[in-house]
């Protein structure tokens, strides 16, 4: 075992102050919140977490893909405190402030696309989906929205008509919107119909116009595509490259295609967007977590001309754009480019793939690594053969990465989940996956004996 220079972890975890702040938790936060282990956080600073028993963690979450500067990132400090000190809060729905302004500038400057484009704002992914949602409606007069099995767009009641990606999250919920149709999303590893990319041809898209487009959605009442270029929540899936771009014949029918970038935006993938991997420009775009690195915030961004369908007071948020959210969010995008983050995301998201791919050629729990920048996934299984979802290995793998200083979690039922701060160094995001792979190995011995 290496010596560790970030992660330290001298007591037992959860210790004696974690173990005292999850039992009062316990009591009076709702049991509806879940966590992957016992960590209670006392400071953070870029990849380095502390908890309350002094112990030291490297992050390899993010906040689940929030902190794209890291926690606790100077200039967005100096940012929050700057505005704090003018004014906290003057809601955009009913005033004006400047600094809205710039950052609806920047956003559309930064979202491909050579039209015209407005920003709606909220506070959450899930506001951002509602939103996008309500919009596409407005703009077309049509009911039916299209969505991946394994999709996560949020779990407000809305959001969560689009949402398939555990049954958990919908349970007690029912009735949703009705008219929302799910459809298998690409997932090349499992493949629905065993089928091999490339020989099948792209078969999923053929089979989605055969049994759905022709047999029983009628096109011209569909609103919107909604879809994550790289799909989150389901498992950290990469669709095929030509993927997307297949998938246009729908715009031939006055469909709009809403790019969900909650997770895979603001430079996580290399790209400001995930779906510029992919050659399709949205007329949608929805983004959250990492664009005011921690604060509340949430942009729909959309052609003018699909905003301007609404009319003023048809749709809005009190907190939405928080002028104090709104300045993080700016410092957020200027550290982003001064910094070089997304480079940074290409180049150690290439040390992340290498050192994993290593990992799948060495241990039979590996079974398949896929990502693009720092958006990483490498998936558990029983064996390589079987492919049978290793889920309880992957839980036991994150728990011994949590009690050797690392903070991992998982997406799906069973693939690792490696997303930490873009400004993550190579030393530290080495030593993490140093501890991941010490996981893997220990995991993947007993699975073997077993």
């Amino acid at each position: 075992m290496k010596a560790r220079k970030f992660a330290k972890v001298g007591s037992k975890l959860p210790g004696p102050n974690a173990a005292r702040v999850v039992k009062k938790t316990a009591e009076y936060v709702s049991p509806s919140i879940s966590r992957f282990y016992p960590l209670v956080v006392e400071s953070a600073r870029g990849s380095v977490v502390k908890d309350v028993d002094g112990n030291q963690f490297i992050d390899f979450a993010a906040g689940i893909a929030v902190l794209s500067t890291g926690s606790a990132h100077p200039k967005v400090v100096e940012a929050i405190e700057r505005q704090s000190r003018k004014f906290i809060h003057f809601s955009y729905t009913d005033f004006y402030y400047e600094n809205l302004v710039e950052l609806s500038e920047r956003l559309v400057s930064l979202i491909p696309g050579e039209f015209s484009k407005m920003v709606y704002y909220g506070n959450s992914g899930a506001e951002a989906i509602e939103a996008a949602m309500k919009l596409s409606r407005n703009y077309t007069r049509r009911p039916i929205f299209l969505a991946h099995s394994g999709a996560f767009h949020g779990r407000t009641m809305g959001a969560l008509s689009l949402t398939a990606s555990k049954p958990i999250q919908r349970e007690g919920a029912s009735p949703l919107i009705p008219e929302t149709v799910h459809f298998p999303y690409p997932y090349c590893y499992r493949c629905p119909w065993k089928q091999t990319f490339p020989e099948c041809d792209y078969y999923c898209v053929d089979y989605f116009k055969e049994q759905y487009i022709e047999k029983f959605v009628p096109i011209h009442e569909v609103a919107a595509y909604f879809f994550e270029p790289l799909q989150g929540e389901g498992g950290y899936i990469v669709p095929p490259p030509e993927y997307l771009r297949k998938m246009e014949f729908l715009r031939k029918e006055g469909i709009l295609f809403v790019s969900d970038e909650i997770q895979t935006g603001v430079g996580r993938t290399g790209k400001f967007l995930g779906v510029e991997h992919f050659g399709v420009t949205p007329d949608l775009v929805t983004l959250a977590k990492g664009i005011a690195s921690g604060l509340p915030l949430s942009a729909m961004v959309a052609k003018s001309e699909l905003m301007e369908s609404w009319k003023p007071g048809q749709h809005a948020s009190t907190f939405g754009a928080n002028p104090v959210a709104v300045e993080a969010a700016l410092a957020t995008l200027e550290v982003i480019r001064s910094e070089r983050l997304m480079e940074n995301a290409r180049r150690l998201g290439n040390v992340a793939m290498k050192r994993l791919n290593e990992m799948k050629e060495k241990y039979e729990i590996v079974g398949d690594v896929r990502g693009l920048g720092l958006f990483v996934g490498a998936e558990i299984v029983k064996d390589k053969k079987s492919k049978a979802r290793g889920e309880q290995e992957a839980r036991q793998i994150i728990e011994y990465c949590f009690k050797h200083g690392l903070l991992l979690i998982t997406a799906g039922r069973n693939t690792l989940r490696i997303i930490p701060p873009l400004n993550i160094t190579e030393d530290e995001l080495n030593e993490g996956l140093d501890i991941v792979e010490e996981g893997v190995a220990a995991i993947n011995s007993l699975s073997t004996k077993g």
